[in-house]
């Protein structure tokens, strides 16, 4: 069975599951579903708006989609996590990342 028919069937009983939504929307990024990899990762901020790596990933796949807006907000929201997170890293990283894209 393929990882994201295995993932959607462990959604089924736990859709609410954050590190199981992020896995689908990475599963889904790698298997060409941009769009669909934007929404998971969307759908996992809107589930923890804490868990840092989905703001990276988001970012990521926007520019890839060449919605660089977009991507700019998402990073700032980022950044904004990782630094209640206590994430210094990941808040230079994308800082970092937003001040290429201006």
């Amino acid at each position: 069975m393929p990882r994201i028919e295995q993932i959607e069937k462990m959604l089924a009983s736990s859709p609410d599951d954050v590190f199981l939504n992020f896995a689908l929307a990475m599963e889904r990024g790698k298997a060409g579903q941009q769009e669909q990899a934007v929404a998971g990762f969307r759908r996992v901020i809107e589930l923890d708006p804490d868990y840092v790596p989905a703001y990276t990933q988001l970012s990521n796949t926007l520019i890839d989609l060449g919605r660089k807006d977009e991507a700019k907000a998402v990073l700032a929201s980022g950044v904004q996590a990782a630094t209640r997170a206590g994430d210094k890293h990941a808040a230079g990283k994308m800082g970092d990342k937003l001040k290429l894209l201006e």
